[in-house]
């Protein structure tokens, strides 16, 4: 199984690709979209809308994770992000793509074992689980490679229950 995890943004969407075999996670390919600031907000929508559709296409993920939105203080820039998050919704829906979305604290208790962990204790896990050499820069590639095996980790015990439930 192929996931694309993402971590929505307006300014930098990370992305993350991992191929789930078993309990074995490998990276694929992970890296950021970026927009221009002082861009119209159209403008970004479409960027972002765009490198989406090709990144499904080139990569072909089987299922498509999101980190739900949080915010506690700037409107303007949770209004910008949610709309960067429904032209991605939208480009994996046309894809026929299934979504899963999950809290910061579901990523960070599925990758570190602790919901309330710190950024710098996810971004090593992710480094360990996927035997990368570094820690994936900017901090929302690594946010979007936790996302993508937070959904591994919870597809793989959902299958575990089903199989339990059928016998």
């Amino acid at each position: 199984m192929r996931v694309m995890g993402i971590d929505p943004g307006i300014a930098i969407v990370g992305f993350g690709f991992i191929d789930k075999n078993g309990s074995k996670l490998t990276p694929v390919q992970y890296g950021c979209i970026q927009t221009e600031a002082h861009t119209p907000d159209e403008d970004r929508l479409l960027h972002v809308y765009e490198g989406t559709v090709q990144l499904i296409e080139k990569y072909q993920p089987d299922t498509v994770a999101f980190e739900k939105l949080f915010f506690n203080r700037n409107v303007t820039n949770a209004m910008s992000v949610s709309q960067a998050r429904g032209v991605m919704i939208l480009a994996a829906k046309q894809k026929g793509l299934p979504i899963a979305e999950y809290t910061p604290m579901q990523v960070k208790q599925a990758v570190v074992g602790y919901g309330k962990a710190e950024k710098r204790q996810v971004q090593e896990m992710i480094r360990m689980f996927l035997n990368l050499q570094k820690i994936p820069k900017p901090d929302d590639v690594a946010d979007a490679l936790a996302v993508a095996v937070c959904h591994a980790h919870s597809y793989l015990l959902n299958s575990k229950i089903n199989e339990v439930l059928k016998k």
